[in-house]
């Protein structure tokens, strides 16, 4: 009998920094004040790490938190895959880091995609799973993005938070034919670059060029053209692999980078704003933890459930960009 692999989404964990900071907060060391910045991108707080709290802390504590939600236990898992911007050191992965600390022996490695760097682990968090290379994965998204924030730039320093969020991911094959068509987990999956926009989106250092990590430069303006245009694109394309429409999508979760660019990604799709989830003002751009931070906070919200159809998607630099569509949980 034919059988038939899904990789589903069974567990998500999040954590935030017990440092939140209000926009008030900043506006007594920065020239700024909550409502320049609530206006220009609807973010109202933040968290950011203690001085000796890492990335790796925060992925430890949001991959604990959604091993519990999935049942599992630490040594249940194959893979681990870490999106980041802002690893512990330069080498090894801080998925190598996390790997120790939850004490498994899992494949281990990081993906760094920027902001969109959760959809792109997720891709190949699902490749390797399909391709055998373990039952369970969990994938990560963590920055600690205030570490690489110039606060001389008001204009992209009052943007950003520190955060983690995981998910589990778990192959399932279907043997029944009269189940087979009853689609759960990842339905699809889609990634791109265009290295032509790479100085729009940046840090002014790295390893090998400056012997630094340097600042985050962004050109806000361009950026958010491009956002919107390649989200919305990335996005129908999708649906249309799927053979959907907007209207089948029960949550359209976005990369949380500015609620304005939410707004205009939803009017362009046609969705309904009541069917968005959107932790920007709570949370600030969290970059690769964004997503699932969200998830987390609706699905404990009771706004997510087992079986409901989602919609991810995100742009970081590079330009990197993708969506995909999810059922998630997993059947009764």
């Amino acid at each position: 009998m034919n059988s038939k692999l899904q990789i589903l989404l069974t567990g998500v964990g999040s954590y935030l920094p017990k440092n939140k900071t209000s926009n008030s907060d900043l506006a007594k060391f920065i020239d700024t004040s909550d409502e320049w910045i609530t206006k220009r991108t609807g973010i109202k707080f933040r968290h950011f790490v203690e001085e000796n709290e890492f990335t790796s802390d925060m992925g430890t504590n949001a991959a604990q938190l959604a091993i519990l939600d999935s049942g599992l236990k630490t040594c249940d898992i194959d893979i681990i895959i870490v999106a980041t911007t802002t690893p512990d050191n330069t080498f090894p992965s801080t998925a190598a880091k996390i790997q120790k600390n939850l004490g498994c022996k899992a494949i281990s490695f990081d993906v760094q995609a920027v902001c969109a760097g959760f959809i792109y682990a997720i891709s190949v968090g699902v490749a390797m799973l399909k391709d055998g290379h373990g039952k369970k994965c969990l994938v990560i998204g963590a920055d600690s993005m205030s570490k690489i924030l110039d606060w001389n730039d008001r204009s992209t320093a009052v943007l950003f938070g520190d955060g983690a969020g995981a998910v589990i991911l778990e192959n399932r094959t279907v043997r029944n034919k009269f189940i087979e068509n009853d689609q759960w987990g990842i339905l699809t999956t889609k990634i791109f670059t265009n290295g032509e926009y790479y100085d729009l989106l940046s840090t002014d250092g790295g390893v090998s060029k400056s012997k630094s990590i340097g600042f985050l430069r962004m050109n806000g303006k361009e950026v958010f053209k491009h956002a919107v245009e390649k989200l919305t694109s990335s996005l129908l394309v999708c649906l249309k692999e799927c053979n959907m429409n907007i209207d089948d999508i029960d949550w359209l979760i976005p990369h949380q980078a500015n609620q304005r660019i939410i707004n205009a990604v939803s009017n362009k799709v046609k969705i309904h704003q009541n069917k968005i989830i959107s932790t920007i003002s709570i949370h600030g751009n969290t970059s690769a933890a964004s997503i699932p931070l969200a998830l987390d906070v609706a699905i404990k919200k009771g706004n997510v459930k087992n079986g409901n159809i989602l919609a991810f998607q995100a742009i970081g630099g590079g330009f990197s960009w993708g969506s995909l569509i999810l059922k998630i949980g997993k059947p009764n």
